[in-house]
């Protein structure tokens, strides 16, 4: 007995390929078919390398054939694991955003979230565009801090497109992981989910004209650090530390992750918080509880700017835990500090982009007590 080859390639069109919709011939996995008598040879490729998916192609290949051609063939199945192109989306730039800034610790419990909150009302004031992405999957607390934990993000069709409507407060634009969760509820996700989750957060939201995103990271130096620097083009990051010494350990490992000749985003400085306690009896006395410019001499040693210290004030809790950040209040000596460090870090940004002309630079006035910008 002799099988045609065409014989062959028409019960081959019986299988369809799974995600693809089309059959095994119009595909393209069936790559050649050689007959012998009775029998054949069939080349094809597939995408999924698991064991269970080649037996699985090679059974059903075996079976159309015998089954609509001759139980007396016999079959050969050759398969190629040929996997897909990964798109490389490293530096994916967001229309309209000029600068990405990324908020980071090498440890939980430093106050990075806090610091990010200050930071980013402080940019609203001095008359900038702010957006704050919660990156931090696992313990999102900016909605919290920004007193929108109730809220959730609304579609806009932009384009033709639907997107995610950030929430706003206090002239902030705000994604957070937080809003899709309830309160009590943990996020158990593997870090390609989580990955993917801040994927859509960052390119399925409307964010608009924005001066300035900041990131709020997850603590330490892992997987969702890397999926972010891998799609952004991160203008420059920023570690938030306490002055101890166990501390000051993970924040040099943070500014090492950044500085790495594969990741390269420029480290715009040190923030140290938890600097130093002051009694609202005795303003004038500082206490180190953590020990003394532990941040401020790393920075010194790693040759990075030194951006400011934020001290432990009962303020600064309170007002975090009420939903209005500490530098949203008038006149007092924490919004004075919030502002220096703030007014820091556009320095740094305005530095970084001088000299790496890569991202588009804002033209910043920094004056005394606000900054504007030249379009």
């Amino acid at each position: 007995m002799k099988i045609d080859r065409k014989e062959v390639l028409k019960a081959l069109e019986q299988i369809t390929v799974p995600g693809e919709g089309a059959n095994m011939v119009e595909s393209g996995a069936v790559q050649n078919v050689l007959t012998f008598g009775n029998e054949v040879v069939v080349e094809i490729t597939i995408a999924n390398p698991a064991m269970q998916a080649r037996k699985k192609v090679e059974a059903e290949i075996t079976n159309v054939i015998k089954t609509s051609i001759s139980e007396e063939a016999k079959v050969k199945v050759n398969v190629k694991v040929v996997a897909p192109e990964k798109t490389e989306i490293k530096g994916k730039q967001i229309p309209g955003i000029k600068n990405i800034v990324a908020i980071s610790s090498g440890k939980g419990g430093v106050g990075k979230s806090t610091v990010t909150a200050n930071v980013a009302v402080s940019l609203s004031k001095m008359g900038f565009k702010v957006g704050v992405l919660d990156a931090d999957v696992y313990g999102p607390s900016i909605p919290m801090m920004f007193d929108v934990e109730n809220a959730r993000p609304l579609a806009e069709t932009i384009d033709g497109k639907s997107k995610m409507k950030p929430v706003e407060n206090y002239g902030v634009k705000i994604l957070s992981i937080g809003f899709f969760t309830k309160p009590d509820q943990a996020v158990i996700w593997r870090g390609p989910m989580a990955a993917k989750a801040l994927n859509q957060l960052i390119f399925d939201a409307a964010w608009g004209e924005l001066d300035f995103l900041l990131l709020d990271l997850p603590p330490g130096t892992g997987d969702i650090h890397l999926s972010i620097m891998q799609s952004l083009p991160i203008t420059g990051a920023v570690v938030v530390s306490t002055p101890q010494n166990v501390a000051l350990a993970d924040a040099k490992k943070g500014v090492a992750m950044f500085q790495q000749d594969s990741i390269n985003v420029p480290v715009l400085g040190i923030i140290e918080n938890m600097a130093y306690f002051s009694p609202a009896e005795l303003p004038e006395n500082k206490y180190y509880i953590f020990g003394e410019g532990g941040a401020k001499n790393l920075a010194s040693d790693l040759d990075i700017p030194f951006l400011g210290e934020l001290p432990i004030v009962q303020s600064i809790r309170e007002a975090g835990d009420l939903g209005r950040p500490a530098g949203l209040q008038e006149g007092t000596q924490v919004e004075e500090i919030v502002t220096d460090i703030t007014r820091n870090i556009v320095t740094q940004v305005i530095k970084r982009n001088d000299n790496l002309p890569a991202t588009e630079a804002i033209k910043i006035t920094t004056m005394a007590g606000c900054s504007s910008v030249n379009k």
